[in-house]
């Protein structure tokens, strides 16, 4: 690694340790902790994110059905929205990584258990009655920023019914010129990943594009078709 990438993971690291002294704090207290989402959006801006939103994102009663292209992507609509994530189960299991997610509330689902798809659901409609603002990323992988893939729209059987007052927000994320070098794509390992961003020089612009809300209807694969239509239908302004 290049010395910036030290740097970079020294300051995440300093970053880290002040956020969970705080959170801590504001927990022995009771109070909702705001340093989850603060966190992660230092996260994406001591990588060289500059976020760029666009629209207006709701913040409960709300599931976000964006496109996928990096890891990046979490800690860019954590700070913006404060938003719970559903994602691998595997991370789970990584080092501090895991244990991260779960201050965030995420919500573990192993998308290749076709047996457990009933108890995802389950547990997705859970944190879906307690009115949390929930992110999914259909496609199920990253993608290279140009073509979106189809969504697989098992996990939206959680919408069908809706809770009462619930709504979709589908996003477009596009990094811009940046896009190339900060998409995950292919068979490369995460922690190679992981280090070519915090090599990067430089600083680049991530447009958020926070689409018009819908009302899910129509079931789970009509809910996906929509979402991914608006996605893909998007203008990107780079």
């Amino acid at each position: 690694m290049t010395p910036r990438a030290y740097i970079r993971l020294a300051a995440l690291v300093l970053t880290l340790i002040g956020a969970l002294v705080l959170h801590g704090l504001w927990r022995l207290v009771r109070a909702p902790s705001p340093w989850p989402r603060l966190f992660l959006g230092a996260v994406a801006r001591l990588f060289g994110a500059r976020p760029r939103i666009v629209g207006r994102p709701l913040r409960r009663d709300v599931v976000f059905l964006s496109n996928h292209l990096s890891w990046m992507d979490i800690p860019l609509l954590a700070g913006a929205t404060g938003t719970a994530f559903v994602g691998k189960a595997e991370l789970r299991a990584v080092p501090l990584i895991g244990w991260l997610c779960t201050l965030n509330r995420t919500i573990f689902v192993s998308r290749g258990d076709r047996m457990g798809i009933e108890r995802q659901v389950a547990e997705l409609r859970d944190a879906l009655a307690h009115a949390w603002a929930i992110a999914i990323f259909p496609e199920g992988t990253t993608g290279d920023g140009i073509t979106l893939l189809p969504f697989k729209p098992a996990l939206l059987a959680a919408l069908d019914p809706a809770p009462a007052g619930m709504t979709i927000q589908p996003i477009r994320i596009d990094y811009g010129d940046a896009t190339a070098e900060l998409a995950w794509v292919g068979d490369e390992h995460g922690k190679d990943h992981a280090i070519r961003v915090l090599d990067r020089p430089g600083r680049f612009t991530a447009t958020l594009r926070f689409l018009e809300p819908f009302v899910p209807e129509g079931g789970r694969k009509a809910i996906a078709a929509e979402a991914r239509a608006r996605i893909e239908g998007a203008a990107t302004d780079r």
